[in-house]
């Protein structure tokens, strides 16, 4: 992905989130080299530096090396004490973001003092946007680097908006402040409908305005569309080996149909918690030979995957709007989702895939066994979702989207 300078003179927006850059969130890094390809100046930050389990390709460890590490630098006690000192000195803002840290709403020893530590992060984040000019600092997700973001925003005196996923950023939504959040945001860009309607149910509806709808993108040159003919039968999963992405349910379903179709396979891309409980799974079923495990691969990787797959299958119990099914579509895959938050707005049930309910294993190697069997619709449905990944999720036309949320709100400073 190339990037073109930003225009001169043009605002200095930092980025913010809690690990980056990082396997599972590679639509922050789309979104960074799209605003720049927009002229926007953009620096990243994360408050945790990765391992090296996430630099697997040449974007990702590009990213990290341009990238400040907050936390790391707030374990410096020369970096910590020269922020407290700035924010000592500027005695109205430190007043204004301990007035909100005391109206965060939290509760007990270890909920104060998390906040404590987020405003500690804050300053040292704070001194940050300060010597390298900053004037806005933008959150990735609704959660704790939030709060960091919306703290230093105060410190340093520049504008904070932020970009709210879901699902995990509504879970105990007043823990997470997100009406504070909202209420002390330029503006949130929301990545769906349903996430902006989620949002309309926290906040004042005086701050309805402020949401606006963001979607993730991908870039439509990296996925391109092979003719498939039948059969179909390399079925394919790429995503977080972790219990909230189902894939235990993926696995059951496709044992129930495997004996049909001995000629299936069932390729899963991706790592974590679940990995060695999902290989047993698999060795009980007797799949071994027929299920692949790749572990986490990189964006360039993970295109050659969908370029030689057949069939594309998401079976989470929770999604924000997956960009994974995005990739799928734009590679001219027959895609089965669960009909969970924002995924209908991507995934329409019989026009641009299949939708089965969460969990629901026997309707999901029904759905399997129908495009394995009569792949043609399936196919016809691959065609129109291409059509609108590529229509609605170019990270290119995304990207100048929020870069105008930016210069309209900076224009009004």
């Amino acid at each position: 992905m190339s990037t073109i300078a930003p225009e001169p003179g043009s605002d200095h927006i930092v980025y913010l989130t809690g690990l980056y850059p990082a396997v599972s969130h590679t639509f922050i890094l789309r979104e960074v080299v799209a605003l720049r390809a927009a002229g926007l100046h953009v620096t990243t930050c994360s408050v945790n530096r990765p391992g090296s389990h996430h630099l697997i390709g040449p974007d990702e460890a590009a990213a990290a090396r341009s990238t400040f590490y907050l936390l790391e630098n707030v374990r410096k006690p020369a970096v910590l004490l020269a922020a407290i000192g700035t924010a000592l000195r500027r005695p109205r803002r430190l007043a204004q973001a301990l007035s909100l840290l005391r109206r965060s709403g939290a509760t007990g020893m270890k909920g104060n003092l998390r906040q404590v530590v987020y405003l500690m992060e804050a300053m040292v984040l704070a001194r940050f946007l300060h010597r390298c000019g900053a004037s806005r600092i933008h959150n990735q997700l609704g959660m704790a680097s939030a709060s960091v973001s919306m703290y230093a925003s105060i410190l340093a005196g520049i504008s904070f908006s932020f970009t709210l996923h879901g699902p995990d950023d509504f879970f105990d939504a007043p823990a997470r402040q997100l009406a504070t959040k909202i209420a002390s945001a330029d503006f949130v860009a929301c990545i769906s409908d349903f996430c902006r309607n989620q949002a309309r149910q926290l906040c004042s509806q005086g701050d309805w305005a402020k949401l606006h709808v963001v979607r993730c993108g991908i870039d439509p040159a990296a996925y391109s569309k092979r003719d498939r003919t039948p059969p179909l039968r390399r079925i394919l999963f790429v995503g977080r080996l972790v219990p909230v992405k189902g894939v235990s349910v993926l696995i059951g379903a496709f044992g129930s149909i495997a004996h049909a179709f001995p000629d299936a396979t069932l390729t899963i891309v991706g790592d974590g918690s679940e990995r060695a409980k999902l290989e047993v799974i698999v060795s009980s079923l007797g799949l071994g030979n027929r299920v692949v495990f790749t572990g986490a691969l990189s964006q360039q990787q993970v295109a050659v995957q969908m370029a030689e797959a057949d069939v594309f299958v998401l079976p989470s119990f929770a999604e924000g709007l997956p960009v994974v099914l995005m990739e799928a579509m734009a590679s001219g895959l027959p895609v089965i989702a669960t009909s969970v938050a924002g995924t209908p707005e991507l995934v329409e049930d019989n026009t641009t895939g299949r939708l089965v309910g969460p969990g629901e294993e026997e309707q999901l190697a029904r759905a399997m066994r129908d495009y394995l069997t009569n792949p043609q619709p399936a196919l016809e449905m691959a065609n129109h979702g291409r059509s609108r990944a590529l229509r609605d999720h170019d990270m290119w036309k995304e990207g100048q989207r929020l870069a105008g949320f930016f210069r309209a709100h900076s224009s009004l400073l």
